[in-house]
């Protein structure tokens, strides 16, 4: 007898996961993740999936958005440009939990949900999940909005 799994099963399996691999990041490069620390997973294929550089431009983000990541190409593969608002670039130590949000699109495209995100990126900083919100509105407040993170 075959068991059917609906969307809200998969759902749940990938909520599940990114918390696992957030957890993962974390005991990998933390308990604090900087900047440096950022690069670094970037550039490890077990937490990120495809090649993903950080450029600080505002130009292809919309209104009110602090980062998201665009393809290089037709296939993942070719690598992602992780843009980040430029009035970080004077705050550092503040990228990694913006980017950290996006890198569920990265590793896991459109099939990943904003509840993925947080819980993602709150696992990989070691914070409650209320928490990483809270940090993220205070980050899209300082450009435009939390309803845009």
């Amino acid at each position: 007898m075959a068991i059917q799994l609906t969307a809200e099963d998969a759902r749940q399996s990938l909520n599940g996961h990114v918390a696992a691999k957030g957890r993962e990041i974390r005991a990998k490069y933390g308990p604090h993740i900087g900047w440096k620390e950022l690069l670094r997973i970037l550039e490890d294929r077990a937490c990120v999936r495809y090649p993903c550089e950080v450029i600080f431009d505002a130009g292809p983000l919309n209104l009110g958005e602090f980062a998201h990541p665009a393809a290089k190409g037709e296939r993942p593969e070719e690598g992602f440009m992780m843009f980040v608002h430029p009035v970080f670039l004077a705050q550092l130590e503040r990228v990694p939990g913006l980017v950290l949000y996006q890198l569920v699109l990265v590793n896991y495209g459109e099939f990943a949900s904003a509840d993925d995100a947080e819980v993602f990126g709150a696992a990989a900083l070691g914070i409650s999940r209320d928490e990483y919100y809270q940090i993220l509105c205070g980050l899209a407040d300082e450009i435009g909005g939390c309803g845009s993170v």
